[in-house]
């Protein structure tokens, strides 16, 4: 389980959202058997996606991220519900890419940097709100506040990070995101970036012991804040077989009527949590009399 915590200015005007990860993260690593570089790149986006999805307002709403910079990860995609409940998947995420000279995970080496990001918000309206802005570094955060800047105008700070064990596990993963709350207090931007310089990296935050709520109060420091809500939140697929039953008769009687006499047995993966599903001949047959109902 991870932990979401937003903290409130005492005017109202900057709220910082922050998450420990750790546990969704290794999560990801557990079921897509993702490489160091990898997991820092899907984690670092699973972060992101944990905080935004608990910006939407309704218990329907649904965000996804997707991002591809043109390099060896392929497309990396995220989805969130409102409680930040989040899933993903990478399309390459066995890749494994050199350090970088100084040390660190070459994320930007493994996304890319001539692509997109794209964001779109379910709302339950007609249509998703769908935007994509240009990736800045590929190290995911920075990609992040330009999607604030460039798309909503709201002012932001994003910071996500993973430390990989020895054993390729996570130790630890999480981010915080500060938001000025219209209307801008001016004299409040100059605290915050002071807040930043001051703070460590997310990881090593949560090494030394600070919790979700610690690095919240962090970002605000100066500012009065105060915790508005916190609550648990994890990786969760929610696929079923009956949704995998409802993907296969999208197919059409055509495909339908090939799979059933290529295949003893249809398997389906799901892209999220890697779980099978298996349907005989017959089952197949049985959807395709269902959908001439």
């Amino acid at each position: 389980m991870g932990k979401i915590v937003r903290a409130l200015s005492a005017d109202g005007s900057v709220l910082c959202s922050a998450i420990n990860s750790t546990d969704i993260v290794n999560e990801i690593f557990r079921i897509h058997k993702t490489t160091p570089v990898a997991s820092a790149a899907m984690g670092r986006l699973a972060t992101a996606g944990c905080i935004m999805g608990a910006m939407l307002k309704g218990e329907d709403d649904k965000l996804t991220l997707r991002i591809n910079g043109g390099g060896p990860s392929g497309t990396i995609v995220v989805a969130a519900d409102y409680m930040g409940n989040v899933k993903c998947y990478a399309e390459n995420p066995q890749v494994d890419l050199p350090l970088k000279p100084n040390g660190k995970l070459d994320v930007s080496g493994y996304v890319g940097k001539d692509g997109f990001l794209g964001v779109v918000k379910d709302l339950g309206l007609k249509e998703p709100y769908a935007t994509q802005t240009p990736i800045v570094s590929g190290e995911i955060a920075e990609d992040i506040t330009s999607y604030y800047a460039v798309s909503e105008q709201i002012p932001t700070v994003c910071a996500l990070g993973v430390l990989v064990d020895r054993d390729w596990s996570i130790k630890s993963a999480g981010g915080y995101i500060i938001q000025l709350v219209p209307p801008i207090n001016e004299s409040a931007i100059d605290i915050i970036e002071r807040n930043i310089r001051d703070m460590q990296s997310v990881t090593a935050m949560i090494e030394s012991g600070m919790t979700s709520e610690d690095i919240a109060l962090k970002g605000l420091e100066g500012l009065g804040g105060d915790i508005l809500d916190s609550w648990e939140t994890s990786y969760k697929c929610g696929c079923s077989r009956e949704r995998t039953e409802e993907i296969l008769m999208s197919l059409g009687n055509e495909e339908l009527n090939r799979l059933a006499k290529e295949q003893e047995i249809t398997e389906v993966c799901c892209h999220f949590c890697d779980k099978k599903y298996c349907f005989t001949r017959e089952e197949i047959k049985n959807l395709i009399k269902t959908g001439n109902k």
